[in-house]
């Protein structure tokens, strides 16, 4: 099915009233052998897969919302609903499924829901009984109406057939022409009763009578009638709010109407929810269900608008990066973008994947990098949340966009830098924004969430890339307070770093408060028993300042000596071989007279142990190849035999052959490999390939 009427996204609400979003696909109306019975069927539009497979049942209260939303409930719990492309595909099923329950389709819901703990109570209710019936929609009749609609929020039952009484007849148009005349009037008590109206209608919870409150002519007297809650002395000035201060402001012309429409309509009608209405009691929490999900399909479909008007965006960003554009201007146009950002949270993950990918191809990060650098507050601020949307969404994306910056622009305007530029010169007395920068660092340059990358080399690479072009950057700071030379700019993130670790050597005899930051910094490295970090510590001679600040101490017992023993004493314990060696053959000379601890006699103790392991491999490998030997010379011998029964002997030695042959090769890969854990052998290797004068032969594959 190819027309775009019948297209439609399936969402299920989940266990945290949200609607989760299952797919979009194509909508068809068919008997089903097996339901016994018409069924709504959706087929996925990407493989044809079935989304959907649901018999229209006649006891199904199905609801028609915003002309394009059909919801209903299949069991306890399980919300349904189909999200239609085009409202005449809406229309099209909407009649099926009132002709299947014989219902009439211009209504906006099938029938009243039963609810099973009010069955038995309202059993006895005659059939024609469907509505409640309403007193006249008359100034003197304000109190029954209100005192009738806060009567029936305790029964499920009582608020359907309410709803169905208010949609017939205009009936909520003609309360909210009263309120105009109590307004005109200064009828208090009038306008009490219809804050009690209002607020007891919106709480029935019903997508049909929200259409008509929040629609262009009523939505501004809904506002109204709130204003007038009994419990105040004065009412509030919610509509002076929403008419005169929150002016609307299109950061670019919004041509569609309907776009823009739907716009004010969500930013009014999220104004009601949160600002306006009191925070719900126990009893109420669930009655604002269907205003929760009138607003979430609201957002989805601004975000879906928008997303699909690639000029209107490509215009924002061209303007956000233009050197002619106004301060005041740019301040709007970036919070636009934070805004457009926020409601796409709204979005299913494969939904938001396409949102965040048009944001990287329309040039959202080399815009950030722009804005970000700016002296506005406001503007650095909303790029920094915007900077953390897409950061949250998907790390490797921002670090693929950074490593490639060099080849296009100077260390100085690297996106990476300018973040932690904006970190290290917060302003702000309690560091607001640069915690939450520290955190976004953190997460781009955190190795853990890279091992799930589909690129292999992402950690690698994109590592290299922080310590050549960032790391000098991050350390800018430290190294200008302890350096007699402050001009670390043109240095490397390899030399900075080295460096840091240099301060040791001044030891305890200087002073330098930086020696115990440097050694916790370099512990915390080891610690993380990563071979990356231990090959670039041993290629920079870096235990050497360590060593020397350990000498310099002397023979003092202060925190200096207890932490650099400690480190040693972690490289014994947990046996990491590559440092061991390092240690044992390029300082142990000056390490051996130091004997109020056992700590280096037991690093000597691993490296001699770890010597021998490898020397039992070797004479293992050189007594398997003598063996062969031997087995190959009798085997030759045995072909100088007579040549009686030379055929069948001849089969004979060729079976022996096959046994020999099988049993060799089980001997000899039993004697070359000792099948050690895959990360003890990766060290080994390395170890070996860097100490031992033979290296250990290698089976071929």
């Amino acid at each position: 099915m190819s027309d775009t009427r019948r297209r439609v996204k399936v969402y299920t609400l989940n266990e945290d009233r949200q609607w989760d979003d299952r797919g979009t696909g194509h909508v068809s109306s068919t008997f089903v052998e097996r339901l016994k019975g018409i069924s709504l069927l959706v087929r996925a539009e990407s493989d044809g897969s079935l989304l959907l497979e649901s018999k229209i049942s006649p006891n199904t209260a199905y609801q028609k919302q915003q002309d394009t939303l059909i919801v209903w409930s299949e069991a306890d719990n399980y919300d349904l609903a189909l999200s239609f492309q085009e409202k005449a595909g809406c229309d099209e099923i909407w009649e099926k499924i009132c002709q299947v329950q014989g219902k009439d389709p211009a209504l906006d819901i099938t029938q009243d829901p039963i609810d099973e703990s009010e069955e038995e109570r309202f059993e006895e209710i005659p059939e024609t009984s469907h509505l409640v019936e309403l007193p006249p929609c008359e100034l003197s009749r304000l109190e029954e109406i209100a005192d009738l609609v806060t009567s029936v929020l305790s029964s499920p039952i009582r608020r359907e057939k309410l709803a169905l009484a208010l949609m017939s007849e205009g009936y909520i148009k003609k309360l909210l022409g009263l309120f105009r005349v109590c307004e005109d009037l200064d009828n208090r008590e009038g306008l009490h009763h219809l804050y009690e109206i209002v607020r007891g209608v919106l709480f029935l919870n019903k997508a049909a009578l929200f259409e008509v409150m929040f629609s262009d002519d009523c939505i501004m007297d809904v506002v109204g009638c709130l204003e007038y809650d009994p419990a105040l002395v004065q009412p509030k000035r919610h509509r002076e709010f929403l008419t005169k201060t929150a002016k609307f402001k299109e950061v670019i012309p919004i041509t569609d109407s309907e776009l823009r429409q739907k716009i004010h309509q969500t930013y009014r009608v999220q104004y009601i929810q949160d600002i306006i209405l009191p925070t719900p009691s126990v009893f109420e929490e669930n009655f604002l269900s269907t205003l929760t999900s009138f607003i979430f399909f609201n957002k989805v479909e601004i975000v879906s608008m928008l997303q699909e008007d690639e000029k209107f965006l490509t215009e924002v960003f061209a303007q956000l990066t233009d050197e002619a554009t106004e301060d005041s201007k740019r301040r709007e146009l970036v919070n636009f973008v934070k805004e457009f950002c926020a409601f796409s949270q709204t979005l299913q993950p494969q939904n938001r994947d396409a949102f965040f990918k048009t944001l990287a191809n329309l040039g959202i990060l080399p815009a950030l990098e722009i804005v970000m650098g700016m002296d506005d507050l406001q503007v650095r601020a909303a790029a920094t949340d915007i900077f953390s949307y897409l950061v949250e969404f998907s790390p490797s994306m921002v670090r693929e966009f950074v490593m490639q910056e060099p080849q296009q622009t100077d260390d100085d305007v690297l996106l990476i830098n300018v973040v932690i530029k904006q970190m290290i010169c917060d302003s702000d007395p309690e560091l607001g924004g640069a915690v939450q920068l520290m955190g976004l660092l953190r997460t781009l340059i955190d190795p853990e969430n890279m091992l799930a990358s589909t690129n292999k080399t992402e950690k690698t690479e994109f590592l290299s890339f922080f310590y050549k072009y960032c790391m000098h950057v991050l350390t800018a700071p430290l190294l200008a307070n302890t350096a007699h030379d402050k001009n670390s700019k043109g240095e490397l993130g390899t030399e900075a770093t080295h460096k840091l670790f240099q301060y040791l050597q001044e030891g305890s005899t200087k002073i330098n408060p930086v020696c115990p930051g440097a050694l916790r910094f370099m512990r915390r490295i080891i610690g993380l028993k990563d071979e990356y970090y231990n090959r670039y510590i041993i290629k920079g001679n870096l235990f050497e300042p360590v060593i020397n600040a350990l000498l310099d101490n002397g023979t003092r017992y202060n925190l200096l000596n207890s932490a650099i023993i400690e480190l040693f004493e972690f490289i014994k314990v947990e046996d990491i071989k590559s440092l061991i060696a390092h240690i044992v053959d390029n300082f142990y000379k000056a390490l051996e007279s130091i004997e109020y601890v056992q700590t280096f006699k037991g690093l000597k103790g691993r490296y001699e142990q770890e010597k021998d392991r490898q020397s039992q491999r070797l004479n293992r490998y050189r007594r398997d190849a003598r063996s062969l030997d031997e087995d190959e010379e009798l085997w030759f011998n045995d072909e100088d035999e007579d040549d009686d029964g030379e055929a069948v002997e001849k089969s004979r030695m060729e079976d022996d052959f096959s046994d020999s042959y099988g049993k060799y090769m089980e001997t000899a890969l039993v004697g070359l490999v000792d099948y050690p854990d895959d990360e003890d052998e990766e060290e080994e290797d390395e170890e070996e390939e860097e100490q031992s004068p033979r290296k250990r032969p290698r089976l071929s594959s």
